[in-house]
């Protein structure tokens, strides 16, 4: 039986996997170009819109990275994460983690402490004005050096307090996990949450190395571990996150269709899936859409939609008082 998306809106969300600046809609990066005086190759918002047409993920990079140049002061970065919790709101997100990716701005000049402290001012404001509740990933690109990296984590001690942990992102093939097994290891010293993207367009031992070299809590994406019996067998047993992003997946060509999709595959193995928007504005949606098309070609039951929920608030690094918040919202639907 189908459910009305009135159910689906009213589920308390939680977002685990969002790149910050892959919610960067046409409308405010023409409006921040303007702003700071930066030419874009395009000369219209529904030019940009149809460059949105990837058939990989290098070719979605190229445009997410030309697309943040567009960010300069620390108003771009707080109209950047405002315009997300609004969507948030609308959509019934109550908790989000957010993905930032230092290097994208610091590279360009941009001062990490304008970066952080946009973030966190809407972040902030966000908690107080709308009630979503936060925490804030510095996630390392991979198709850079891990000396780069662990520069950048020197770079983020001032702000530690503002940051719940540290990821991994960027091209994933070519750039295996461990490639950045010091800079984790620094981190993990220094009390951060790990996360790391593994096993989307990249091999299952990504996956295994994020797993036992990196000794993350969550794998980010991770779909391909249903070709490794042995890795679904650890991801059960361990109760390992899996933050999916099926309208990335499909967007990117990791599958064709959503019918095609593996979730319902990996929910009937016992892993921890969660979902997850990615980079909104580039993959056609954010969370409700997500659940929305997710729907539509699955057809999941009410069962199914209260463990992807509940995983989604366990998985998270929200505080236990948080938690027990948003499972009391959960089971008021059920």
């Amino acid at each position: 039986m189908s459910l009305p998306n009135d159910f689906l809106r009213a589920l308390p969300k939680v977002e685990l996997h969002m790149h910050i600046e892959g919610s960067l809609e046409p409308e405010l990066m023409f409006r921040l170009a303007q702003r700071n005086h930066i030419e874009l190759p395009y000369d219209s918002v529904e030019a940009l819109r149809q460059a949105y047409d990837f058939s990989n993920l290098q070719s979605f990079l190229d445009l997410y990275y030309q697309g943040a140049n567009v960010l300069q002061t620390e108003q771009d970065f707080f109209d950047l994460t405002w315009a997300y919790l609004q969507r948030c709101r609308q959509q019934n997100v109550a908790h989000v983690e957010i993905f930032f990716d230092p290097q994208t701005h610091t590279d360009r000049g941009i001062p990490l402490e304008t970066v952080i402290h946009g973030l966190t001012r809407a972040l902030e404001q966000g908690e107080r004005q709308l009630g979503i509740s936060h925490g804030l990933i510095l996630c390392f690109l991979r198709h850079l050096s891990e000396e780069a990296a662990l520069d950048t984590l020197e770079q983020a001690k001032p702000f530690r307090d503002k940051i719940i942990g540290i990821g991994l992102d960027s091209s994933e093939l070519g750039h295996p996990p461990e490639k950045f097994e010091r800079a984790f290891a620094a981190a993990r010293e220094q009390g951060y949450k790990l996360v790391a993207h593994a096993g989307e367009e990249g091999p299952t031992e990504y996956i295994w190395q994020a797993l036992e070299r990196l000794k993350v809590q969550r794998i980010d994406h991770g779909v391909a571990c249903l070709e490794d019996p042995a890795l679904v067998t650890y991801l059960a047993e361990h109760q390992i996150p899996l933050t999916v992003c099926p309208n990335s997946n499909v967007r990117l060509r990791v599958f064709d269709t959503m019918a095609d999709h593996n979730l319902k595959t990996l929910l009937d193995k016992d892993l921890k899936v969660t979902l997850n928007s990615d980079d909104p504005a580039y993959f056609g949606g954010y969370m409700l859409e997500n659940y929305e098309n997710v729907q539509e070609a699955l057809n999941l039951s009410r069962a199914q939609w209260l463990q992807l929920s509940a995983n989604a608030i366990d998985a998270s690094f929200a505080s236990d008082t948080r938690k027990a918040q948003l499972y009391q919202q959960l089971m008021e639907l059920f």
